[in-house]
């Protein structure tokens, strides 16, 4: 099952290689791994994205809880919570009527043009990972030239937050 993990850490220097080096030393693969400063100078936070099930998970948190660094840490995903994901895609749109076509795939998904020149369009695609899976899966006949995927960032709905 899918996990989306949210940490947050001193802003410290190797705090992301020591979480990083958890995963590693324990064969756990990360999927996604999102990192930026808060409000607060002295913390970042991260989202993190892996695969196990409840019990993988619960070491998993159990670990990152004994890291110095770590000042927090929280599963959302059976919570009610908010993810999103970027991604931008370089396609070639040399032809008047392929650039209507990616005009048109871009109304469909609320995406935009966020780049023009005349041999490419470049898209952002924001949402959930689901939703820029599908537009990718529509593309695949078009080849893009380029992907690039942010990774998950999230946090949970309501009164729950990852505060100190």
């Amino acid at each position: 099952m899918r996990h989306i993990i949210s940490i947050l850490v001193e802003n410290e220097f190797g705090a992301l290689g020591r979480i990083a080096g958890l995963f590693t030393a324990r064969g756990y693969n990360i999927d996604s791994l999102t990192v930026a400063p808060t409000d607060d100078p002295t913390l970042s936070r991260m989202t993190l994205v892996t695969q196990g099930d409840d019990r993988i998970v619960e070491q998993i948190l159990k670990q990152l809880n004994k890291l110095l660094d770590v000042v927090k840490v929280m599963d959302i995903t059976e919570a009610a919570h908010i993810e999103r994901e970027l991604m931008l895609v370089k396609v070639q749109a040399t032809s008047s009527e392929s650039r209507e076509e990616f005009k048109r795939l871009a109304d469909i998904f609320d995406a935009r043009v966020v780049d023009v020149t005349d041999k490419t369009y470049t898209i952002e695609v924001i949402g959930r990972s689901r939703k820029l899976d599908a537009f990718l899966e529509l593309l695949t006949n078009k080849s893009p030239m380029e992907v690039v995927r942010s990774g998950v960032i999230g946090m949970a709905r309501g009164d729950k937050q990852m505060r100190v």
